[in-house]
């Protein structure tokens, strides 16, 4: 529907889409129980969940751990909610393990336009295989895959065994829903920022 609107109104078009869908999540965000919790009781629920959510990966893809272990850096985000109807969005908050201990705490926005209506969530662990890769990610002010990085998102075959090479990219992503890994999904455009007093 959107393929014979100029490119510039399309770039528009896409931009207002975040810009509303992040107002939204602003005004939902109000309303949840996390909302009263001070950054402490944040920080130990985000742990938690992030544990919990490694655990399921491990689960699914018992060849994963072996790829987080070899990880600079683990990006966790427990659960990102998207909901929808037309215009489209995700918002979600996690934290960053490097060396096995809690190094920071991100929150993640994407915006989409299209049918998908219904409410959804989902969870994603990003592996920065890399040093280099790393440290881009960390001395960023803001980071947006596609655009300063690109992240492979592994697909299990049908051995159950993660391909070898998306397994040696500078960027390895999962994403899972409840129903476990989830194959053909992109990533590109997903926003990354950190967390400031969190």
């Amino acid at each position: 529907m959107f393929d014979s609107l100029p490119m510039f109104r399309r770039a528009g078009l896409a931009a207002a889409t975040i810009s509303v869908a992040g107002l939204l999540f602003a005004g939902c965000t109000t309303t949840t129980p996390t909302s009263s919790a001070t950054p402490a009781e944040q920080r130990k629920s985000l742990s938690s969940a992030a544990d919990e959510t490694l655990g399921r990966l491990y689960q699914a893809s018992p060849q994963s751990k072996e790829l987080v272990a070899r990880a600079k850096g683990v990006l966790i985000f427990p659960d990102v909610l998207s909901g929808s109807f037309i215009v489209g969005a995700e918002h979600g908050k996690g934290l960053l393990r490097v060396g096995g201990a809690n190094a920071g705490y991100y929150s993640t926005t994407a915006g989409s336009i299209g049918f998908q209506a219904g409410a959804q969530s989902k969870a994603m662990v990003l592996l920065f295989m890399t040093q280099g890769a790393l440290d881009k990610f960390r001395n960023s002010s803001g980071w947006t895959v596609g655009a300063d990085a690109t992240v492979a998102v592994v697909d299990i075959g049908a051995n159950g065994r993660i391909d070898t090479n998306t397994a040696q990219q500078p960027v390895v992503g999962f994403v899972m829903n409840n129903g476990g890994l989830m194959a053909g999904v992109s990533l590109a455009g997903t926003k990354i920022s950190k967390i400031d007093g969190l």
